[in-house]
């Protein structure tokens, strides 16, 4: 009988996400191909540090028991096969139990998203993190400079998700970027028992619920939504979380206020934000990644953001 990942959480992830290659990196971008291999193949031993997302892969795949398989986590990366083998020493030295990879060599790897029916994408890169979003992926481009995780809950995976354009669909959003708060508050109230359309990491959150209820003596789940919204605007996404049967263990409505501080707070393994100043903020406190989707994330939107940056 053939293998199946079917029933099984399955993260697809970069070596960059979940180990810190930087080092290497910087020497990839440099052109010389031939001096990364090398590099790579002469530290084949020295297992590489923990990156951005290795807390939240290794606390998931703690949900794995035997018999029980739940999570499988499959390393799919643009390295070459020969920068593979340090990735997976890597892994074995970390004590986790990572047994498929896919490896492009500068290729493009998101096209394997699909028969591996991934429910998130993690990777350094933008482009392949947009195109996995177009796809229909949940996917997120890690912060490599974002403060790794704490150890003050190790039986517990915790994640924390924006609300709009990243649970929800961003059509609140446009609103709000268009017309402004007031109109905003007013859209929202005034649609209040009508679901938000699913956003782009619903079903990574279903598929989360699904891990939960099938329970571990090892690991739990804890879920935070963590947003700008305030109230009234509240309403409309705890009643699109209950439309859906799904519940989260934590709810912040923050109105504006910084996330970083409250997300420290609540010490997640990994945080989930459409808005690049939001992720700036929150990786000086957590692990954190762009969804780099919806309306905030347009080319007109990105140019804007450009101009202005460049301006400062």
């Amino acid at each position: 009988m053939a293998a199946t990942l079917q029933d099984q959480l399955v993260v697809a992830i970069s070596s960059r996400a979940l180990f810190d290659f930087e080092e290497e990196n910087r020497l990839f971008e440099t052109g010389d191909a031939d001096a990364y291999v090398e590099t790579q193949l002469r530290r084949i031993d020295i297992p590489a540090p923990p990156g951005v997302a290795f807390s939240l892969v290794k606390k998931l795949l703690a949900f794995n028991e035997p018999g029980h398989q739940r999570v499988e986590v499959v390393v799919l990366s643009r390295n070459d096969p020969v920068s593979g083998m340090r990735v997976f020493r890597s892994v074995a030295a970390a004590g986790m139990r990572v047994e498929r990879g896919v490896f492009t060599q500068g290729r493009d790897p998101f096209r394997y998203l699909k028969p591996l029916g991934a429910h998130l994408f993690l990777s350094a890169n933008e482009a392949d993190v947009r195109q996995a979003l177009a796809m229909g992926f949940p996917a997120a481009r890690v912060a490599t400079g974002s403060v790794r995780a704490g150890e003050n809950h190790p039986h517990e995976v915790r994640i924390a998700f924006d609300g709009d354009a990243v649970l929800f669909a961003d059509e609140a959003e446009q609103v709000f970027q268009k017309r402004g708060l007031a109109a905003f508050q007013a859209h929202e109230k005034r649609k209040a028992e009508l679901p938000l359309p699913d956003g782009p990491f619903k079903p990574l959150l279903t598929a989360l619920h699904r891990l939960q209820g099938a329970g571990s003596q090892a690991m739990r789940l804890r879920t935070a939504l963590v947003t700008a919204r305030s109230a009234p605007a509240h309403e409309r996404a705890i009643r699109t979380l209950m439309h859906w049967g799904i519940g989260v263990d934590e709810a912040m409505f923050l109105g504006g206020l910084p996330k970083g501080e409250f997300l420290r707070e609540f010490e997640p393994d990994f945080f989930f934000d459409d808005q690049t100043g939001h992720i700036e903020q929150a990786a000086e406190h957590v692990p954190a990644g762009h969804v780099a989707g919806g309306v905030t994330n347009s080319a007109a939107a990105a140019e804007t953001s450009e101009r202005r940056r460049r301006s400062k």
